[in-house]
């Protein structure tokens, strides 16, 4: 699942990113970084660009782009970890 696919308002723990050029290492300096929690805000009226929150901060990203970000879903991430520790 990406990035671009989440419903808006829901939230994911960012797995990779993949090919985004020069704009890869721009977002890992603003906190889009492996393992950190993401969030959809939402959707301009068009469908992109995206606006994502990632720890207090809010950024615009193309939906091209946002479909280079692979995420899983919170409560897939925390229904597997639960199996783990049990």
């Amino acid at each position: 699942m990406t990035l671009a696919d989440l419903d808006d308002k829901q939230k994911a723990i960012i797995k990779e990113m993949g090919d985004l050029g020069d704009l890869k290492r721009r977002l890992m300096e603003l906190g889009v970084l492996c393992g950190e929690p993401v969030q959809l805000v939402r959707r301009s009226p068009f469908g992109d660009p995206l606006e994502i929150k990632v720890a207090d901060t809010y950024l615009a990203i193309r939906k091209e782009d946002a479909e280079k970000i692979e995420v899983e879903p919170i409560s897939q991430w925390r229904r597997r970890n639960r199996r783990r520790g049990a």
